[in-house]
């Protein structure tokens, strides 16, 4: 019986040269940040990860902490729910003002006045801005200006948060239909009524199910912004991890996927009714 020819991968070439190509920009890269991941092999490192991690299978419990964590967490969402709640009243204006669909000057010739364009674009840079800083920035920023405390991830989360809903809520409006809020406008009514009773009904489901995405990356954010002193779960995070006390980072840790998979629910549980 004849053997069955080989036949050559015509793309073989091609993936040996991505594959070169990818670890030639890799190398430099991995150089340039000093990546030496044996240290974690090391025989020091790895006696504080065995005890880190011991500690950390059984976490810790005792009513003095559970009584500090239910505390911190309740700020944690605390701190969340208001930075959102800030972030909401700049981002709403925002977004009335930028979205185009909403545009008066525009109706019959199709054209916005020289005025309109320039408010719009302006608040538009704006909300670039304010969405192109991190949380964890402003938050570094406040920490220094009014000190260590709650208040400074609140105005970091608004700042951030209302850049980010700004630009988010126009595009989920100018995407939806846009025949009952063009009828109202046509037929006298305000932007504010355009958007109250036209676009608003048309996207609820998909703006309030973003609005609860935000909340629950606003917790998450929250807790990161607790390690530059904003107060929190992260803070007292920060604290357990800097003594290596693994039970306590533990519970934290629980603690913090429990809210989020409360927040997944919430949302779920919103999108269904609206939907």
């Amino acid at each position: 019986m004849s053997a069955t020819p080989h036949h050559r991968d015509p793309a073989l070439r091609g993936r040996v040269i991505a594959v070169v190509l990818a670890l030639v920009v890799l190398w430099p890269t991995l150089v340039v940040t000093e990546f030496k991941p044996w240290i974690l092999f090391d025989a020091q490192s790895l006696s504080a990860t065995g005890r880190f991690l011991a500690d950390f299978l059984v976490p810790a419990h005792s009513a003095e902490f559970l009584d500090m964590l239910l505390r911190e967490t309740w700020n944690t969402i605390a701190i969340a729910t208001a930075g959102l709640a800030l972030a909401l009243l700049g981002a709403i204006p925002a977004t009335l003002i930028i979205n185009e669909r909403l545009s008066i000057s525009a109706l019959g010739t199709g054209r916005m006045r020289p005025v309109a364009i320039i408010v719009r674009q302006t608040v538009r840079w704006l909300l670039v801005i304010l969405r192109s800083v991190p949380e964890l920035v402003w938050a570094l920023l406040f920490v220094r200006i009014i000190g260590l405390g709650p208040t400074a991830g609140v105005l970091a989360i608004a700042l951030t948060y209302s850049g980010m809903l700004g630009k988010v809520y126009a595009e989920i409006l100018e995407s939806s239909d846009a025949h009952a809020s063009d009828t109202l406008l046509a037929n006298g009514a305000g932007r504010l009524n355009a958007l109250l009773y036209g676009a608003l009904p048309e996207a609820a489901s998909e703006l309030m199910s973003y609005t609860v995405y935000r909340w629950e990356c606003a917790i998450r954010g929250s807790v990161v912004m607790g390690f530059v002193g904003a107060g929190g779960l992260g803070q007292r995070m920060d604290e357990s991890m800097k003594m290596l006390a693994g039970a306590e980072v533990s519970s934290m840790l629980l603690v913090f996927v429990l809210l989020v998979a409360l927040a997944d629910q919430f949302s779920k549980v919103l999108r269904r009714r609206l939907g």
